[in-house]
């Protein structure tokens, strides 16, 4: 039997010794039974080549007239390397297409990441308290998407992201526990955990329905167990689950 060329590509072989080196490591600092320390790289976007995982979204796929653009953005003198995730919000129907009731919305996540000698690849965030992201929101209401290997394919779990500081960059923290399971944007019931250990895709979308231009910029998003000192340092670590924009979420 002849071993496929797609699992001798190179790619595939480099993607297959890194995951054997992320578990290895697993298995020698015990983080199988230890809370992890340090944390875990998710999406980085100061690698330009991460804009390529990626795909943007909106409702011009259906016939609508938003517009959504996932642009990587090189390290200048005031700003590190980031995504620039922006576009318009339009919530004008087509006037082709009756069956389209609703629109409004733009979204990006990762495209499902390629296998490696170990099956598909995904992300065992299970150990991890937090899901972080390193952002600069221009004030608007994004929600944070998350897809796993659940049963039902299209589930996706939500939460608002609540970033303090418009205009400036931030840290925001969510936990795992706090996601809401969504089904084409209507909350699931009964609510079930998120399967962590499987965690296929992440992203951010635009929901809010509000006309006009959106810009969100992204340097990186990764699992923790709480902030560094380093980021301690830089003043972020603030509640991010403020009562009063819960109330109003």
């Amino acid at each position: 039997m002849r071993a496929s060329s797609r699992y001798l590509a190179p790619g595939f072989i480099k993607r297959s010794l890194d995951e054997f080196k992320r578990l290895s490591n697993i298995a020698l600092k015990q983080e199988g039974i230890r809370t992890p320390k340090l944390p875990y790289q998710l999406i980085d976007f100061s690698d330009p080549s991460t804009i390529e995982i990626c795909k943007s979204m909106s409702d011009a796929d259906i016939g609508g007239f938003s517009k959504s653009s996932l642009d990587y953005i090189p390290e200048s003198l005031s700003e590190s390397a980031h995504a620039r995730f922006h576009g318009s919000i339009s919530i004008e129907l087509p006037r082709d297409n009756p069956q389209v009731q609703r629109t409004g919305y733009a979204a990006w996540r990762n495209h499902d990441r390629a296998p490696t000698i170990f099956g598909k690849s995904l992300w065992d965030v299970n150990p991890y308290t937090y899901l972080a992201l390193r952002v600069k929101s221009d004030g608007r209401k994004y929600l944070v998407n998350i897809q796993t290997e659940s049963i039902v394919y299209t589930d996706i779990h939500q939460h608002r992201l609540f970033a303090q500081r418009p205009g400036e960059w931030e840290t925001v923290l969510i936990k795992w526990n706090e996601f809401v399971r969504t089904n084409y944007g209507t909350v699931v019931e009964p609510q079930s955990e998120m399967l962590t250990q499987k965690v296929r895709t992440i992203g951010v979308g635009l929901t809010d329905r509000v006309p006009g231009p959106f810009d969100l910029a992204i340097n990186s998003i990764w699992a923790c167990n709480g902030f560094s000192e380093a980021e301690k340092v830089e003043g972020d670590a603030r509640d991010p689950f403020p009562k009063k924009d819960l109330a109003h979420g």
